[in-house]
């Protein structure tokens, strides 16, 4: 029998030889070289608000280093939460592919559980932690306490990483149970906006005292910290276990339901049917619906914080948060082209340029979606805080050059993911560095051309060219996704054979 500790050996190896063996791995190699790259940028960038930080501390005779920075970790900790959702995924997704084996599938979770704690990415606030820490807290406080400084910082973002792994799962199951993170947020944020003594000081000082508990060592804190982590992993070993059971026993749904013939569409004669088939894969699949409804949230989210709070009020957290919500079906949806349709892939190639006739289908589609976000975000048009000319020019733009980019990914997608499995589907379990790639260019290229051009000239010519641009790609996306087209096809039998080779 193999022990736990050999079971995690051979399971975190399976993990290294199954990115190696998948579909997108050959184009992950380039792509994550600029992940890398943008990511030690990012780390530099943290380096240098720590120094920032540090100085400001030292400079202040009212709060010490190790206090200042437990009294801003809510805030961190929800960055690194929202940050997780990019890269980090569920143990049961994992798990599958051992269900079969005599092998105790507890054992299985309980592995990548202790897989998630020892993650890369759990060091990655030490870019902010550690440079803190010897200019604020090692000289004046000395050597023992930085190291109960630090270790109580890094067991704050272990939890964070059980708490990301427990909403994530649920939140898999139902988009309702983002209520979860919005209340227990909501209360530990209170001290800032609710008694008497309401603000930002308040909010501070409730947390600054953790700084002082775990940098000397009281016995107390650590004992909590211990024993919330030890309820987050058993909470979290038995969802994950739930859940990885509930669909690897699930039923198929065989009931005979009334199907909506969009016969308004006909008029647009073949790709029509292709257009009624994506509506009807966005309205009855359940993973694709899912992350439609998720992105219709977000976009209302934040919709309304531009609209009535200053948060954002910035010329250029404006101009990022707006185009960000025109691209949001794009990013979301639009880069995994063709990753819904390797499911039946077979069935798109039976006849001529059915592919291509899908892909101006999607087109159409997406394009007539940007409606929903036009819409949502005319509050900030009536508060003052963006103009019609802004949201016009961006749900341009993004039709037309941003749309082109997205599609470029139909040329490069070969891994299937699956229409309604969540924790069990392959398509979930390797990250695809293009696609992020291809994310971050689209939402950092037009803010920083805006910007640029805001500066030499005016932020009305900037929206004008941004149109423009937008409107040639619109009047010219027949070449366009004939290229795309093209191009798939020269890679058509590559692409299928990673499609086959990612399916349940």
């Amino acid at each position: 029998m193999l022990t736990k500790i050999q079971l995690l050996k051979i399971l975190r190896n399976h993990l290294k030889l199954s990115e190696k063996r998948s579909a997108t791995w050959e184009q992950n190699k380039t792509a994550r070289y600029f992940v890398y790259i943008v990511s030690a940028i990012f780390v530099m960038y943290m380096a240098f608000i720590s120094v920032m930080l540090s100085l400001i501390v030292n400079s202040s005779d009212d709060i010490t280093g190790y206090e200042f920075m437990y009294a801003i970790m809510p805030f961190v900790l929800v960055v690194d939460f929202l940050i997780r959702f990019a890269f980090q995924q569920t143990p049961s997704q994992m798990a599958k592919p051992y269900s079969l084996l005599p092998v105790s599938i507890f054992s299985c979770i309980d592995c990548f559980l202790l897989n998630t704690l020892t993650n890369t990415f759990n060091i990655f606030w030490f870019s902010l932690f550690l440079p803190f820490s010897i200019m604020s807290v090692l000289f004046s406080e000395g050597f023992i306490v930085t190291i109960g400084f630090l270790l109580g910082l890094y067991l704050l973002i272990l939890l964070n990483s059980l708490w990301y792994l427990l909403v994530r799962s649920l939140v898999n199951v139902s988009i309702l149970w983002w209520m979860l993170p919005a209340v227990v947020y909501a209360l530990i944020f209170m001290p800032w906006y609710i008694g008497d003594n309401a603000g930002i000081e308040t909010f501070l000082e409730s947390y600054m005292h953790f700084g002082e508990g775990f940098s000397f060592f009281n016995i107390l804190y650590y004992l909590g910290m211990t024993a919330a982590m030890a309820v987050l992993l058993m909470v979290n070993r038995t969802i994950q276990h739930r859940l990885l059971w509930t669909e690897l026993s699930r039923q198929n749904d065989t009931t005979v339901k009334h199907v909506a013939s969009f016969s308004f569409m006909d008029k647009l004669g073949e790709t029509s049917e292709y257009m009624k088939l994506e509506v009807k894969s966005i309205m009855r699949n359940k993973n694709v619906r899912k992350t439609f409804v998720f992105g219709t949230c977000i976009i209302i989210m934040f919709s309304l914080i531009l609209s009535f709070t200053d948060v954002y009020d910035g010329q250029i957290m404006s101009n990022f948060w707006c185009i960000y919500c025109f691209a949001l079906y794009g990013a979301m949806i639009l880069v995994k082209i063709m990753c819904y349709e390797g499911n039946y892939i077979e069935c798109l190639m039976v006849h001529k340029e059915n592919i291509i006739q899908l892909l101006r289908a999607k087109y159409y589609i997406y394009s007539i979606l940007l409606v929903m976000p036009f819409l949502l975000m005319l509050p900030t048009v009536f508060t003052g805080k963006c103009t019609l000319l802004m949201l016009v020019a961006y749900a341009l733009f993004t039709a037309g050059a941003e749309y082109c980019m997205f599609f470029q990914m139909a040329v490069f997608n070969k891994q299937t993911i699956p229409l309604n499995t969540k924790f069990i589907g392959k398509g979930s379990m390797e990250t695809n560095y293009l696609q992020i790639v291809v994310e971050l260019g689209i939402f950092i290229v037009p803010v920083a051309f805006i910007s640029i051009v805001t500066l030499l000239l005016s932020e009305t010519v900037a929206h004008i060219i941004i149109m423009s641009v937008g409107l040639a790609f619109i009047l010219l996306h027949k070449i366009w996704i004939r290229n795309v087209y093209s191009r798939m096809m020269k890679r058509r039998y590559q692409n299928m054979e990673g499609f086959r080779s990612t399916r349940e």
